[in-house]
Protein backbone atom coordinates (compact mmCIF):
# COMPACT_ATOMS: atom_id res chain seq x y z
CA UNK A 1 0.00 0.00 0.00
CA UNK A 2 1.10 3.51 -0.79
CA UNK A 3 0.01 6.73 0.96
CA UNK A 4 -0.75 8.95 -2.04
CA UNK A 5 -1.75 12.54 -2.83
CA UNK A 6 -1.97 14.92 -5.79
CA UNK A 7 -0.08 18.18 -5.54
CA UNK A 8 1.31 21.30 -7.10
CA UNK A 9 5.05 21.61 -6.51
CA UNK A 10 6.82 24.90 -5.86
CA UNK A 11 9.68 26.41 -7.85
CA UNK A 12 12.99 26.85 -6.01
CA UNK A 13 12.70 30.65 -5.79
CA UNK A 14 9.33 30.33 -4.02
CA UNK A 15 10.76 27.71 -1.64
CA UNK A 16 13.57 30.14 -0.77
CA UNK A 17 11.04 32.86 0.08
CA UNK A 18 9.00 30.45 2.22
CA UNK A 19 12.19 29.53 4.09
CA UNK A 20 12.63 33.22 4.98
CA UNK A 21 9.08 33.28 6.39
CA UNK A 22 9.78 30.10 8.39
CA UNK A 23 12.95 31.66 9.83
CA UNK A 24 11.03 34.77 10.83
CA UNK A 25 8.41 32.59 12.54
CA UNK A 26 11.15 30.66 14.31
CA UNK A 27 12.78 33.87 15.54
CA UNK A 28 9.58 34.77 17.39
CA UNK A 29 10.50 31.99 19.82
CA UNK A 30 6.83 31.26 20.52
CA UNK A 31 6.38 28.11 18.47
CA UNK A 32 7.64 24.66 19.40
CA UNK A 33 7.15 22.06 16.73
CA UNK A 34 8.23 21.26 13.23
CA UNK A 35 8.71 23.41 10.17
CA UNK A 36 7.95 21.77 6.83
CA UNK A 37 11.24 20.83 5.19
CA UNK A 38 11.93 23.10 2.25
CA UNK A 39 12.11 20.15 -0.17
CA UNK A 40 8.71 18.92 1.04
CA UNK A 41 6.76 22.15 0.50
CA UNK A 42 3.79 21.60 -1.81
CA UNK A 43 0.14 22.45 -2.24
CA UNK A 44 -2.10 19.39 -1.87
CA UNK A 45 -4.96 19.28 -4.37
CA UNK A 46 -6.31 15.95 -3.16
CA UNK A 47 -5.22 13.42 -0.55
CA UNK A 48 -6.10 9.93 -1.75
CA UNK A 49 -4.98 7.86 1.24
CA UNK A 50 -3.56 4.33 1.28
CA UNK A 51 -3.78 2.78 -2.19
CA UNK A 52 -2.80 -0.57 -3.65
CA UNK A 53 -0.57 -0.72 -6.73
CA UNK A 54 -3.66 -1.47 -8.85
CA UNK A 55 -5.41 1.65 -7.51
CA UNK A 56 -2.30 3.77 -8.11
CA UNK A 57 -2.18 2.58 -11.73
CA UNK A 58 -5.86 3.51 -12.18
CA UNK A 59 -5.23 7.00 -10.78
CA UNK A 60 -2.20 7.44 -13.05
CA UNK A 61 -4.24 6.52 -16.12
CA UNK A 62 -6.97 8.99 -15.19
CA UNK A 63 -4.56 11.82 -14.44
CA UNK A 64 -2.75 11.38 -17.76
CA UNK A 65 -5.95 12.59 -19.46
CA UNK A 66 -6.58 15.65 -17.31
CA UNK A 67 -6.80 18.93 -19.18
CA UNK A 68 -6.13 22.33 -17.66
CA UNK A 69 -4.73 25.67 -18.70
CA UNK A 70 -1.51 26.93 -17.10
CA UNK A 71 -2.15 29.71 -14.60
CA UNK A 72 -0.41 31.97 -12.11
CA UNK A 73 -0.84 31.07 -8.46
CA UNK A 74 -0.24 33.50 -5.63
CA UNK A 75 0.59 32.56 -2.06
CA UNK A 76 -0.75 35.51 -0.17
CA UNK A 77 -1.93 35.25 3.43
CA UNK A 78 -0.20 33.72 6.44
CA UNK A 79 -2.56 32.11 8.95
CA UNK A 80 -3.78 29.17 11.01
CA UNK A 81 -6.85 26.96 10.75
CA UNK A 82 -7.87 27.36 14.39
CA UNK A 83 -6.79 30.22 16.62
CA UNK A 84 -7.85 28.18 19.65
CA UNK A 85 -5.72 25.13 18.82
CA UNK A 86 -2.84 26.19 16.58
CA UNK A 87 -1.73 22.98 14.86
CA UNK A 88 -0.92 24.20 11.34
CA UNK A 89 0.56 27.47 10.09
CA UNK A 90 -0.11 28.02 6.38
CA UNK A 91 0.17 30.30 3.40
CA UNK A 92 -3.07 30.56 1.46
CA UNK A 93 -3.17 29.86 -2.26
CA UNK A 94 -5.49 32.41 -3.76
CA UNK A 95 -7.20 32.50 -7.10
CA UNK A 96 -10.15 30.87 -8.79
CA UNK A 97 -7.84 28.79 -10.98
CA UNK A 98 -6.50 26.65 -8.12
CA UNK A 99 -10.07 25.81 -7.07
CA UNK A 100 -10.96 25.05 -10.69
CA UNK A 101 -7.94 22.74 -10.95
CA UNK A 102 -8.89 20.95 -7.74
CA UNK A 103 -12.44 20.49 -9.06
CA UNK A 104 -11.03 19.14 -12.33
CA UNK A 105 -8.96 16.60 -10.34
CA UNK A 106 -12.10 15.65 -8.41
CA UNK A 107 -14.09 15.23 -11.63
CA UNK A 108 -11.33 13.10 -13.17
CA UNK A 109 -11.38 10.73 -10.17
CA UNK A 110 -15.04 11.06 -9.16
CA UNK A 111 -16.03 7.40 -9.46
CA UNK A 112 -12.89 6.30 -7.57
CA UNK A 113 -12.83 8.79 -4.68
CA UNK A 114 -15.23 11.02 -2.80
CA UNK A 115 -15.18 14.67 -3.83
CA UNK A 116 -13.49 17.27 -1.65
CA UNK A 117 -16.08 19.22 0.30
CA UNK A 118 -13.84 21.62 2.19
CA UNK A 119 -10.87 22.31 -0.08
CA UNK A 120 -8.79 25.26 1.06
CA UNK A 121 -5.77 25.89 -1.11
CA UNK A 122 -2.89 26.24 1.31
CA UNK A 123 0.75 25.45 1.84
CA UNK A 124 1.58 24.04 5.29
CA UNK A 125 4.77 25.71 6.50
CA UNK A 126 4.77 24.64 10.18
CA UNK A 127 3.15 22.12 12.51
CA UNK A 128 3.34 23.48 16.05
CA UNK A 129 3.22 21.01 18.93
CA UNK A 130 2.92 23.90 21.37
CA UNK A 131 2.51 27.65 20.98
CA UNK A 132 3.75 29.81 23.84
CA UNK A 133 1.55 32.84 24.51
CA UNK A 134 -0.96 32.00 21.78
CA UNK A 135 -2.49 35.50 21.62
CA UNK A 136 0.92 37.11 21.20
CA UNK A 137 1.89 34.51 18.61
CA UNK A 138 -1.21 35.25 16.53
CA UNK A 139 -0.57 39.01 16.77
CA UNK A 140 3.05 38.56 15.69
CA UNK A 141 2.00 36.19 12.91
CA UNK A 142 -0.27 38.89 11.47
CA UNK A 143 2.67 41.33 11.40
CA UNK A 144 4.93 39.17 9.24
CA UNK A 145 5.22 40.75 5.80
CA UNK A 146 6.57 39.09 2.69
CA UNK A 147 6.67 39.82 -1.04
CA UNK A 148 4.06 38.45 -3.41
CA UNK A 149 4.84 34.81 -3.98
CA UNK A 150 3.57 34.21 -7.48
CA UNK A 151 4.44 31.35 -9.80
CA UNK A 152 3.18 29.52 -12.87
CA UNK A 153 1.29 26.24 -12.38
CA UNK A 154 1.67 24.12 -15.48
CA UNK A 155 1.84 20.62 -14.02
CA UNK A 156 0.55 18.50 -11.18
CA UNK A 157 2.14 15.54 -9.45
CA UNK A 158 0.98 12.23 -8.03
CA UNK A 159 3.19 11.64 -5.00
CA UNK A 160 3.75 8.98 -2.41
CA UNK A 161 4.30 10.00 1.20
CA UNK A 162 6.22 7.82 3.63
CA UNK A 163 6.00 8.94 7.24
CA UNK A 164 8.96 8.55 9.58
CA UNK A 165 9.55 9.87 13.13
CA UNK A 166 11.95 12.48 11.73
CA UNK A 167 9.50 13.61 9.03
CA UNK A 168 7.85 12.74 5.75
CA UNK A 169 9.66 11.53 2.67
CA UNK A 170 8.04 12.10 -0.71
CA UNK A 171 8.48 10.22 -3.96
CA UNK A 172 7.11 11.37 -7.28
CA UNK A 173 4.97 8.70 -8.96
CA UNK A 174 3.74 10.77 -11.92
CA UNK A 175 4.12 14.29 -13.28
CA UNK A 176 1.36 15.57 -15.54
CA UNK A 177 2.00 18.68 -17.61
CA UNK A 178 -0.97 20.85 -18.45
CA UNK A 179 -2.92 20.09 -21.56
CA UNK A 180 -5.03 23.07 -22.54
CA UNK A 181 -8.73 22.33 -22.68
CA UNK A 182 -10.00 21.75 -26.17
CA UNK A 183 -11.71 24.80 -27.55
CA UNK A 184 -14.92 24.50 -29.48
CA UNK A 185 -14.91 26.68 -32.55
CA UNK A 186 -18.33 27.57 -33.93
Amino acid sequence: MKRVFISVELPEEIRAEVLKIQKELDMLGLLRGKFTEIENLHLTLKFLGELSDVEVRAVKERLKGIEFEPFDLELRDLGVFSEKFVRIVWLSANGKEVFDLQERVDATLEDLFEREHRFMGHLTIARPKKVEQRKMFLEELSKIKFPKLKFKVDKINLRESKLYPEGAEYKNLLEVSCVPKKRVVS
